[in-house]
């Protein structure tokens, strides 16, 4: 009889964000809740050197921020976390996320209303608390899985926030590859100095990107050869591409085939942990949500997969 493959870890995109504003308590709550393997964490710095937990460097998409501080953007029209206290950061409101176009145009329309419910900022601090009480009162094991955002852009801006961030994943007792964390970055240079300089023994993920998303001295392109994934196996654990590059879609009947990149991944030892799955978005050429966790799951064999819906993707998996 063949052995079963075991199933994807469930990896809680931001929280459960499908249901409640990204990144915020309630939102990591109720993603433990739904039964949640992993809990994600963006993390960036604020000016008195907190580690705040927020998706971009950014406020002004997710938050009250142009009407509490209407002076205190950038030259750019941008407001960044780094030039606020953490005292600032805690008068304002956190919202669903909404696009560039204005505070009128939520990302996702059907979500939890547009600038409504009482949400606040985070620090990573407070989240490592909530997770480790709730595994205590739970008897439970939910690890975590913080992203080191903008690693270059924040030393420019005097802070290592790589090492602030290894500091207190040591405080809360993540030491080793054994422990349920782990630590994602897009910025390949960035990881082999914290795996080498700061020696972190921890599991690390390198973020697979589109080389045209963002200024970067990352070559997805080149990390993603056959040569490229060896090379990033000597460093880290594993990878998380989007999903668009694990599949296509065949010519003639629609039909999604793969790109081969998970098979190729896992055959020089990395696990891949691809993102983000949401009911709401369907990947091209998948009617259900159920059936794109199914065959991600089951066809392309992947070991993770980051959702906003992490009950759906159980019961997809189940």
């Amino acid at each position: 009889m063949a052995k079963r493959r075991p199933l994807p870890l469930i990896i809680a995109h931001r929280g459960a964000s499908g249901y409640l504003p990204e990144h915020t308590l309630a939102a990591k709550a109720l993603a433990y809740g739904l039964g949640a393997d992993y809990l994600e964490q963006d993390v960036v710095v604020s000016r008195d050197g907190h580690l705040i937990v927020l998706h971009d460097i950014h406020l002004d998409r997710v938050s009250d921020v142009a009407d509490v501080f209407p002076d205190r953007c950038r030259d750019n029209g941008r407001y960044y976390v780094r030039d606020f206290d953490l005292a600032e950061l805690r008068t304002l409101r956190i919202w669903e996320r909404y696009t560039a176009d204005g505070p009128d145009k939520p990302a996702f329309p059907q979500r939890f209303p547009a600038r409504s419910g009482l949400f606040r900022i985070n620090t990573l601090d407070e989240e490592l608390q909530l997770i480790q009480g709730l595994n205590k009162s739970t008897g439970r094991s939910v690890g975590i899985y913080p992203e080191i955002k903008s690693p270059e852009w924040h030393r420019a801006e005097g802070v290592d926030s790589a090492r602030l961030l290894l500091d207190l994943l040591l405080h809360y007792g993540y030491r080793t590859a054994a422990d349920p964390v782990f630590v994602q970055c897009f910025h390949a240079p960035e990881l082999r100095r914290i795996r080498d300089e700061l020696d972190c023994r921890l599991r690390l993920i390198q973020l697979i990107g589109q080389n045209d998303w963002q200024e970067s001295s990352t070559d997805y392109e080149a990390l993603i050869t056959d040569e490229g994934l060896h090379a990033l196996a000597e460093t880290v654990d594993g990878i998380g591409p989007w999903i668009g590059q694990l599949y296509a879609l065949e010519p003639i009947e629609g039909e999604p085939v793969s790109t081969g990149l998970v098979s190729r991944a896992q055959a020089a030892g990395l696990a891949v942990h691809p993102y983000t799955f949401r009911a709401d978005a369907l990947a091209p050429g998948f009617e259900t949500f159920a059936e794109m966790v199914d065959w991600f799951s089951r066809t392309l064999g992947v070991n993770g997969l980051f959702t906003d819906f992490p009950d759906l993707a159980r019961e997809a998996l189940t």
